[in-house]
């Protein structure tokens, strides 16, 4: 699989990276309903095999599990895959989710993520979100350090804006941006992703797939079907009105664009989120080896002006329903 240039990190990453947000499993607020963690240590073995040469997790996810399951499925690996994690998000004792950009909880948690992870060095640390916003600069200070001191190798940020970087910038560049980015949330395309391309910031989207909305495989009744602990049940965008178009979508990206090229709808969607020239790499979340196999093509499909061109006109045609 071919790479590309990380932005000012030195690192030349594949244009797709494994995400590990649903492995995490469930029982938090932002879970996935439950996850076999075998099934979670082959679908990173795979990735691995496949080519795949980061992944993408967090501290929160699973409340510290899927980091301690992708430092579980790397013991005994001769080339091991860039890791990248985040911090802010921290938890108590009743499981809640607790946002701090304290130098001293950034210093606990790097600690924590390095022993869950069994690594050494994090090749990227990221602040997962901008909260609290009075404490942005503490936060990226610390960064600043833990790269000095040699804990990690790079620092970025999620989920941040424009001005909330160039805050960032008074006590050191920021290296990477991941914003959420698809053809159901093309928020970024109005500043971030201008503004990192003028500044050389590396941008792995995430979401791609819009959480599975795009992958080809959601259904309705899939839908309905989701366990109580899937955040998914609750978004807007998995339920009516927006469900239906958004399925509808999936369908024109499968029979109209990924029929010629013998790929799903997910394959698609992600290559279009590639075609964007600020995007340097998309997380892909997978929860079983088969769907890493089935979306990896996305990284060396190039989309036609022709093919953009209609995706772009069904967009036009069914706006989003509020």
């Amino acid at each position: 699989m071919h790479t590309r240039t990380f932005g000012k990190t030195g690192m030349e990453i594949t244009p797709i990276g494994l995400g590990a947000w649903a492995i995490g499993g469930g029982n938090w607020q932002f879970g996935w309903g439950s996850q076999d963690d075998n099934e979670s240590i082959a679908t990173i073995h795979r990735a691995i095999d496949l080519g795949v040469n980061w992944i993408d997790t967090a501290a929160v996810y699973g409340l510290g599990h899927a980091e301690e399951i992708v430092g579980k499925a790397l013991q005994g690996r001769g080339e091991k895959p860039y890791i990248f994690t985040k911090c802010e998000r921290t938890w108590n004792e009743r499981r809640e989710i607790v946002p701090s950009l304290k130098a001293a909880s950034i210093q606990r948690e790097v600690e924590d993520s390095l022993r869950r992870l069994d690594v050494d060095v994090i090749d990227l640390y990221q602040i997962h979100w901008p909260q609290p916003e009075e404490d942005i600069e503490e936060g990226w200070s610390t960064l600043v350090k833990l790269k000095e001191q040699g804990k990690v190798r790079a620092i970025g940020v999620s989920n941040f804006n424009v001005e909330q970087m160039e805050r960032c910038k008074k006590y050191g560049p920021v290296e990477t941006l991941q914003p959420p980015y698809s053809l159901l949330n093309r928020d970024a395309e109005r500043d971030l992703l201008p503004y990192c391309e003028r500044e050389d910031i590396g941008v792995i989207a995430y979401s791609p797939m819009r959480s599975g909305l795009l992958s080809g495989r959601m259904t309705k009744e899939r839908v309905a079907q989701m366990p109580d602990d899937d955040w998914r049940k609750n978004d807007p965008d998995f339920q009516s009105p927006r469900l239906e178009r958004n399925l509808e979508l999936a369908k024109m990206l499968t029979e109209d664009v990924g029929f010629p090229h013998n790929v799903g709808a997910g394959v698609v969607a992600i290559a279009w989120v590639l075609s964007n020239p600020a995007v340097t790499g998309a997380i892909v979340g997978a929860r079983h080896p088969n769907q890493i196999e089935d979306l990896l093509p996305a990284a060396e499909l190039r989309l036609s002006e022709l093919e953009l061109d209609q995706i772009e006109q069904f967009m036009q045609k069914h706006p989003v329903q509020v």
